[in-house]
C-alpha cells in the first residue's frame, strides 16, 4: 500500500474504506512521521503488512467535544494507544520540572498539542466512549509504567499505568510481534509473550516472580527497591519468568517477552514501505525530532552497556540484534532518492553506535546469564567486541556513488573501542571519515565511586580515548573536537566530586556544553536509589542530592569557567572544606 496510513474519513475514502471498517486504530501522543525511527509508524506499517486496516490519529485534541476520537468509529479489534517516542513528562519538563523549550515531536515544537499522561488520558477517554472496545497500550510511557513505580513529577509511587488508564492490554518493549499477535488471537491476548494486563482472578505458578503488592512498595521503599532488582533481572534474561503485583483486589500480570528478533526480522520492520516523511498535514511546519533523523539508518537494536539512568535495556533489551548489510544498502539508496538528500547520511547508528553484530560467543552461557550489562564491572569474556564488520558496512555505505559522507551521531561506547588492540581500527575509520568536527562520547562523571553505580567504565579510559582521538586527528591533520556528556545530581555523587570534577575537566581543557542535571525517570536503578535512598542490588544506603539547593550547587560545577559563578562555586568550596581546589580552577 502507497501513501501515509489515513488519518482522516477523508484519507479512508481514498483508500475506498468506511467509518467502521477499520480492524485497528491508533492514538499517538507525537506528530505522525511516517519514518522507521518513529514507533507509531512502525506499529501501523507492521500492521498493514499483516492484512490489517489501521488508521492512526496523531495528538487528537482532548479538550474538546472529542470529535477526533469519534471521527473514524469504532474498530473491529482495538485500539492502540501510546504517548509517543518518549515518556511525556520527560519530553515536556526539564530536571528542575521547568517546561522544555519545544517539544521535539510537535508541529513547530509547540507544547500544547498533547496533554501530561497522554497513555491515561487518551484511554480513559476511548473507554467512556466505546467501553466494550479493547485498548491496547504500548510505547516507553506504558512500557517503563508496566509495574509499580515512582513518578518524579508528582513525587509518588503510582501503580501500574493499566490501573490508572483502564486498559485491557500493555505490550512492552519493541511492539511488532506482539501487536500482531494481539490482532490474530484477541480473545487469547492474556496468553500471549510481551504482554501485561490486569486481572482479579490469579493462578500462581511454580516459576512466577511474586512481588512485594503495590501498597507495601506506597509503604516500604526498601520493598520498593528490592522490586526492581527482579524486574531488572528478568527483563535482561532470555528465559524470563511471568511477573505478578497484586495492587488492591487485582494483579498485574506481566508475561516474559519473546525472544530477540532475528535479522530477517529486524531487516523486514526496516523495509516496510514507508514514505519517510512527516504526513502532509504539517505542510509547512516544522516537526524539530524528524530535521535531526530524516537521513539517518538505524543498524541495530538493543545495547547491553545496562547503564544505571537509561532505560533502554530496559525496553530494547540488552541482546543486540542487527540488521543484514544488504538491508541498509537498500534503505541508504532509498534515502539517496529524497529530493533534499545532499550527499551526507546524518547516523549511522543505534542505541550505542558501536555495538553493531556483537554478543555472546558461546549463546549457551548467555542463556544462564542475568547480569544486566555486559560491560560491567567488567566487559564479559564471553562478548564478542569485533568492530570489523560495523567498519565493512560503513566502507559499503560510503562506497554509495551518491553518498559524500556519513556521520555516526549516535553516541560511541570508547570501552568497547579501546578493549583490544584491534578495534584501534574502528577508532580510526570513525574519526578520520565519519566526525563532522565534533564527536560525541559519554564519560558522564569523572569520579570513579559514581562511575562504577552508573555502571560506566572507569574515566582513566576516557583520558585513554582522549589521547587516541588527539593522536589520531594530529597525524591525519584534522582539527576535530571531542565532546563529552557529563551528569550531575546522579544518585552517589556529592558537591565535592563535582568539585574535583570541574578541575579534571578544566585540566583537559574543556569547557563543557553536554550536561545535564540527572532526572529520575521510571524504571531505572538510578531513579529507584535516587527516591529510596537504597542501592536496589545491595539495599545499601546512598546519597542523592535531592533539593533543588543541592542540585543547583552541583550543576554550578560545570560552569567554572562563567565568571557570573565564580564567586558562588568559590564560597560553595569553602563550604565543604575544599578551599585548595580554588587555585586549581581560577589561578591563584
Amino acid at each position: 500500500m502507497s501513501g501515509w496510513l489515513p488519518t482522516s474519513v477523508k484519507e479512508l475514502e481514498q483508500r475506498g474504506w468506511a467509518v467502521g471498517e477499520l480492524d485497528i486504530i491508533l492514538f499517538s501522543g507525537d506528530a505522525y512521521v511516517d519514518h522507521p525511527s518513529f514507533g507509531t509508524a512502525v506499529i501501523g506499517r507492521i500492521l498493514e503488512d499483516a492484512g490489517y486496516k489501521v488508521a492512526i490519529v496523531p495528538q487528537p485534541n482532548w479538550r474538546d467535544d472529542l470529535r477526533d476520537f469519534r471521527k473514524l468509529g469504532r474498530p473491529r479489534l482495538y485500539f492502540g494507544v501510546t504517548a509517543g517516542v518518549m515518556d511525556s513528562m520527560v519530553n515536556k519538563y526539564t530536571a528542575g520540572r521547568r517546561l522544555r523549550s519545544e517539544d521535539a515531536y510537535t508541529p513547530d515544537g509547540r507544547h500544547d498539542q498533547r496533554p501530561e499522561y497522554p497513555t491515561i488520558v487518551y484511554t480513559q477517554i476511548l473507554k467512556r466512549l466505546y467501553p466494550d472496545v479493547p485498548v491496547v497500550l504500548g510505547g516507553i510511557e506504558a512500557s517503563m509504567r508496566r509495574l509499580s513505580h515512582y513518578d518524579y513529577w508528582q513525587e509518588r509511587v503510582r501503580p501500574s499505568i493499566l490501573v490508572d488508564s483502564g486498559a485491557d492490554f500493555l505490550v512492552y518493549g519493541m511492539g511488532e510481534q506482539p501487536m500482531v499477535e494481539i490482532a490474530k488471537r484477541l480473545d487469547e491476548a492474556r496468553d500471549i509473550p510481551q504482554v501485561a494486563y490486569l486481572t482479579s482472578s490469579y493462578t500462581p505458578q511454580a516459576e512466577d516472580v511474586v512481588l512485594a503488592s503495590h501498597e507495601e512498595c506506597q509503604r516500604s521503599k526498601r520493598a520498593h527497591a528490592a522490586n526492581f532488582r527482579l524486574i531488572e533481572e528478568e527483563s535482561n534474561s532470555l528465559h524470563a519468568h511471568r511477573i505478578v503485583q497484586a495492587v488492591g483486589d487485582k494483579y498485574v500480570v506481566v508475561n516474559p517477552p519473546y525472544p530477540p528478533m532475528t535479522t530477517e526480522q529486524l531487516d523486514h520492520t526496516y523495509e516496510l514501505p514507508y514514505t519517510r516523511l512527516p504526513h502532509p498535514r504539517y505542510k509547512g511546519k516544522r516537526i524539530p525530532a524528524y530535521e535531526m533523523i530524516r537521513h539517518s539508518i538505524t543498524l541495530h537494536r538493543g545495547c547491553f552497556g545496562g547503564c544505571a539512568f537509561c532505560t533502554i535495556s530496559a525496553h530494547q533489551g540488552k541482546f543486540i540484534v542487527s540488521r543484514s548489510k544488504e538491508s541498509v544498502l537498500r534503505e541508504v539508496e532509498q534515502v539517496t532518492q529524497m529530493p533534499d538528500f545532499k550527499g551526507y547520511i546524518s547516523d549511522l547508528g543505534g542505541p550505542s553506535a558501536n555495538m553493531y553484530r556483537m554478543g555472546g560467543r558461546d549463546t549457551s552461557l548467555c542463556e544462564r546469564c542475568r547480569r544486566p550489562s555486559c560491560l560491567h564491572p567488567a566487559i564479559c569474556k564471553n562478548l564478542n567486541t569485533d568492530h570489523t564488520p560495523l567498519i565493512e558496512l560503513y566502507r559499503a555505505v560510503d562506497a554509495h556513488p551518491l553518498v559524500k559522507k556519513s556521520f555516526i551521531g549516535s553516541g560511541v561506547r570508547y570501552d568497547l573501542i579501546l578493549h583490544k588492540e584491534e578495534n584501534l581500527a574502528y577508532a580510526r575509520e570513525l574519526i578520520t571519515n565519519h566526525v563532522s568536527g565534533r564527536l560525541k562520547v559519554a564519560p558522564e562523571h569523572t569520579a570513579d565511586a559514581v562511575l562504577h553505580f552508573m555502571r560506566k567504565p572507569p574515566f582513566s579510559q576516557f583520558e585513554e580515548f582522549k589521547r587516541l582521538f588527539d593522536r589520531i586527528c594530529r597525524e591525519a591533520g584534522l582539527r576535530q573536537q571531542l565532546i563529552p556528556y557529563f551528569i550531575s545530581s546522579h544518585p552517589g555523587c556529592t558537591a565535592e566530586d563535582m568539585a574535583e570534577l570541574a578541575v579534571i575537566t578544566r585540566r583537559l581543557d574543556f569547557h563543557l556544553e553536554q550536561v545535564q542535571d540527572f532526572t529520575p525517570t521510571p524504571m531505572t536503578v538510578s531513579t529507584e536509589a535516587w527516591y529510596t535512598g537504597l542501592h536496589p542490588y545491595t539495599l545499601r544506603p546512598v546519597y542523592s542530592a535531592r533539593s533543588p539547593q543541592e542540585k543547583q550547587d552541583q550543576r554550578r560545577f560545570f560552569f567554572w569557567y562563567k565568571p557570573e559563578e565564580r564567586r558562588a562555586i568559590i564560597a560553595l568550596l569553602h563550604r565543604i572544606g575544599r578551599p585548595d581546589l580554588i587555585a586549581k580552577l581560577f589561578g591563584r
